[in-house]
């Protein structure tokens, strides 16, 4: 790989900390502190993204490049890095956190001229640790490895995964947060963006009054990653706030239309570039439920359940305002903002949902439609992917129980399968009022709603393998993944089977998950 191409731009820019102590602590007034990898005897490789490699201009993988992949024996040309950031963790300032498991590597660029940051997690203790040893176990890995290019594939904005390894150590933690830690083996991933930046890091500036390195800050993720922006001065800050704001309610428009649950939007867990980023205690969504969240650090309160994730992420964008308005200082430029956030969201997510449905245009009647809907879907219990598939597939030659059982989580008795029966009639009846052919109906919803998600199930399964030094799941999930919109692997494209209900790591998991 071309590691000798990787540069560190972002630390020749802002003020940090270059002393490469690891002892946790609190880095006022600089945005990074220089770190080493912690360096791993035994690291074995057990994937690689070698399409991913390639784009980003790293290259084909040899041999000697596993040292790479796991942080160790680093060339002169890497100075490795991990950022500061602050946060509102659960609806609570947090103040500062940082990239505890994160080591930036730095930035390659392609042929094309495209820049990458590339980011080891799990390979040690950084200042910004909080007391914990800053490694990561394989189910974590697995899930951050698989996940991040299963939505990649989907289309969505996301972080992407480079590589998967264990590092030869077992690491102690408590699955559960119950009081029985155990050993689990130890691994790497490496990720990559555009860009790792989050509201948190202009939280923590801000709030540390640090307003000329926050005005860096943002004059420097503008120059780089919002180039649309051509104003100056205060009108860039605002052009700047609005772009965001407008990523991202088209984040969480793409989130809902796969059923994704992030589990723990705090404010340093979202990017100021749009991108999905930390996958932790996610889930996508099996049986439809506004309410389900995957986190149990979320309960009882359900802060971050699937129905609010749009609510939240206007939430969050408050707290972003707050921490720009030293530089914006217009409380109704930022307050117009943040409300019409909600009317463009809920604009683009009804239209989201005619595609799923087939219907070329979005019409006043389609609210009521949608509130019947959901309602359906939850007391039916119906699988939210699978459910569109069989509406795709509908034929009414056919048994409406023999098309639809296989879809719920629940027994659909005469009463469930009337009200079933009553909507599938409204459906057709808008239908009919479509513009478009059946044909481009039905292309519509075949390019907008996935035949294959990466359910919480399939990735027990694959770490219960991957632990086992077995790949065979692994790769198969990879191929399936690399290819939602069409049915390669049957067996994947089915509900949660029962035996896996209670299971922990199949429906609900903890944020160290």
């Amino acid at each position: 790989m071309n590691i000798e191409n990787i540069k560190q731009p972002f630390i020749k820019k802002f003020p940090g900390d270059f002393s490469g102590n690891p002892m946790q602590r609190n880095t006022p007034k600089v945005v990074f502190a220089t770190i080493q990898p912690a360096g791993f005897d035994h690291p074995k490789l057990i994937s690689f993204n070698e399409k991913l490699s390639e784009e980003i201009g790293l290259g084909k993988f040899e041999e000697k490049d596993l040292d790479f992949l796991v942080g160790n024996n680093l060339p002169e040309n890497i100075k490795s890095y991990s950022t500061a950031y602050a946060g509102h963790q659960f609806g609570n300032w947090a103040g500062q956190l940082g990239d505890g498991r994160a080591i930036l590597a730095g930035e390659i660029e392609n042929n094309s001229g495209q820049k990458t940051e590339i980011q080891w997690k799990g390979a040690g203790a950084t200042p910004y640790s909080r007391h914990a040893d800053g490694r990561a176990v394989l189910r974590s890995s697995v899930r951050e490895y698989l996940m991040s290019e299963a939505m990649f594939h989907l289309g969505i904005p996301t972080t992407r995964a480079l590589s998967l390894a264990f590092t030869g150590e077992d690491v102690v933690r408590d699955m559960m947060y119950n009081g029985n830690p155990q050993d689990e083996k130890g691994a790497v991933v490496i990720r990559t963006a555009e860009s790792f930046l989050r509201f948190g890091h202009f939280e923590l500036m801000s709030a540390q009054r640090e307003y000329k390195i926050l005005q860096e800050l943002v004059n420097f993720t503008v120059e780089n990653y919002f180039k649309e922006i051509k104003s100056e001065g205060v009108q860039k800050y605002k052009d700047f706030f609005e772009e965001v704001s407008r990523r991202t309610a088209d984040l969480m428009v793409e989130w809902y239309r796969v059923g994704f649950v992030h589990g723990v939007m705090n404010t340093d867990n979202m990017s100021i570039l749009g991108l999905t980023i930390d996958y932790g205690p996610y889930s996508m969504m099996d049986e439809y439920n506004l309410n389900f969240t995957p986190n149990t650090t979320d309960l009882p309160s359900r802060r971050y359940a699937f129905g609010k994730q749009g609510q939240i992420s206007q939430w969050n964008l408050w707290q972003l305002a707050n921490a720009l308005h030293p530089l914006i200082q217009d409380e109704k430029f930022l307050e117009d903002v943040l409300n019409d956030y909600g009317s463009y969201f809920w604009e683009s997510h009804d239209k989201m949902l005619c595609k799923k449905f087939g219907f070329d245009e979005l019409l006043k009647s389609d609210e009521a439609f949608f509130t019947n809907w959901q309602g359906l879907m939850q007391e039916l219990q119906l699988d939210y992917t699978l459910f569109f598939n069989e509406l795709e597939k509908y034929d009414d030659q056919k048994d409406l129980r023999d098309q639809f059982e296989n879809v719920s989580y629940t027994f659909l008795n005469d009463e469930k399968l009337s009200k079933l029966e009553g909507f599938i009639k409204t459906y057709l009846a808008r239908l009919d009022k479509n513009n478009i052919s059946r044909k481009e109906s039905l292309d519509l919803m075949h390019n907008t709603n996935p035949k294959f998600i990466l359910r919480n199930y399939l990735l027990y399964q694959c770490i219960e393998e991957t632990n086992a030094g077995k790949t065979e799941m692994l790769e198969k999930l990879t191929h399936a993944l690399e290819n939602p919109y069409h049915t390669i692997y049957p067996e994947f494209s089915a509900k949660r089977p029962s035996n896996y209900d209670d299971i922990s790591g199949c429906s609900m998991l903890s944020c160290s998950s």
